[in-house]
């Protein structure tokens, strides 16, 4: 428990210091320039921080029996929060509807995910949400610079979703080429990312021949004991369990994956250099609006790291993104939408979609 309030403690500090130093870095660039050029660093930019909270899981009652007696214990959650704290300068495509007056953290762009943005030139997002749900504490992260020329992009980027356990840097350069009418472009260049090793399995050497894993030497490795009348004690000797089931269901789990938060942060990271394609299509009237965009990376050097993702594969594999915007009005009332993005780098998978049908009733 001490362990990962340190950790998101740690997290905290850092997304709130990448906001500020970016910060800071955009005043002192603003400040070497002439009036023009704060006025297009800054202009239409917006700094937001905000909290929004409610009411989480209702208390829980839970039973149980020990030397005969019965017990009873009352599971609390605490309140659900999100902190969100921002700086975004980013041009809002025509299906964007600004309904709030302010920004307050709960807003979900999918476009910020896509390689382009409307308008050529410079844009950028610094954005961290500190999350509490169910009792359960993470730390989102977005922050990207990017700047989008007639034919080339440049795009630098960090992200962490604390939910679906993925932080990465990356960074692209990419040749553009417009086809047609401009709606539809094309891409192709290079990615580096900079990652912990996705391609490390911490708990290998403990998995036995027949595919179980060998738990209780793990865990008197890791400090915990087992006396001769059945009692389990912890590395700092307190007794965490009476029973097997109660080692097995409660205790094993957290030395499981305590072991391997430890694991994974005793290694360094490591850079992948991969190969990237990519497109990205937009099209709005007010009735119809079509908007997607995806990442291809089918290529990746071998740097012969003994952590590298591809070492753990043995050969080439394919990581992919994308996106799309959807939604077309029949009539004046009737109207469907659908939009969602979807990725997968080496062996984490997140997405996040929205569907619906709009009636309004006149």
């Amino acid at each position: 428990m001490i362990r990962k309030i340190k950790s998101l403690v740690f997290e905290t500090l850092v997304g709130l210091g990448i906001i500020i130093l970016s910060t800071i870095l955009l005043v002192s660039i603003s400040k070497g320039c002439n009036a023009q050029g704060l006025n297009r660093i800054f202009k239409y930019s917006t700094f937001y921080t905000a909290i929004n909270g409610g009411t989480s899981l209702s208390d829980d009652q839970v039973w149980s029996i020990t030397s005969g007696q019965l017990e009873e214990n009352i599971i609390k959650t605490p309140f659900d929060f999100t902190l969100s704290v921002g700086l975004r300068k980013i041009k809002r495509f025509g299906y964007e509807n600004r309904a709030n007056t302010f920004y307050n953290g709960t807003e979900r762009s999918y476009s910020d995910a896509a390689t382009l943005g409307r308008l050529d030139g410079f844009e950028y997002l610094f954005e961290a949400d500190f999350v509490r749900r169910l009792g359960i504490n993470y730390t989102n992260q977005h922050h990207f610079v990017r700047y989008v020329a007639d034919k080339w992009v440049t795009k630098i980027e960090y992200l962490q979703d604390g939910f679906a356990d993925i932080k990465y840097f990356e960074a692209s350069q990419r040749y553009r080429q417009q086809l047609g009418d401009g709606k539809l472009s094309i891409n192709i260049g290079t990615v580096q990312r900079l990652s912990e090793p996705y391609g490390f399995d911490p708990l290998a050497d403990w998995v036995l021949d027949n595919g179980t894993l060998h738990y209780t030497y793990l865990a008197l490795q890791e400090g915990y004991d087992i006396s001769i009348d059945g009692l389990y004690f912890a590395p700092d000797g307190t007794i965490v369990a009476n029973s097997q089931e109660v080692w097995e269901e409660v205790v094993i789990p957290q030395v499981i994956d305590d072991y391997v938060e430890d694991q994974r942060n005793s290694l360094d990271n490591t850079v992948e250099y991969s190969a990237v394609v990519g497109f990205d299509y937009y099209h709005f009237t007010k009735d119809f609006w079509f908007h997607s965009w995806g990442n291809l990376m089918p290529y990746h050097l071998n740097t012969g790291g003994e952590y590298s993702y591809y070492n753990y594969k043995g050969k080439q594999w394919l990581d992919y993104s994308g996106g799309l915007i959807f939604g077309y009005r029949f009539n004046k009332s009737l109207g469907v939408f659908a939009e969602g993005r979807y990725s997968k780098y080496w062996n984490r998978v997140w997405h996040n979609f929205s569907v619906g049908i709009n009636y309004v009733i006149f």
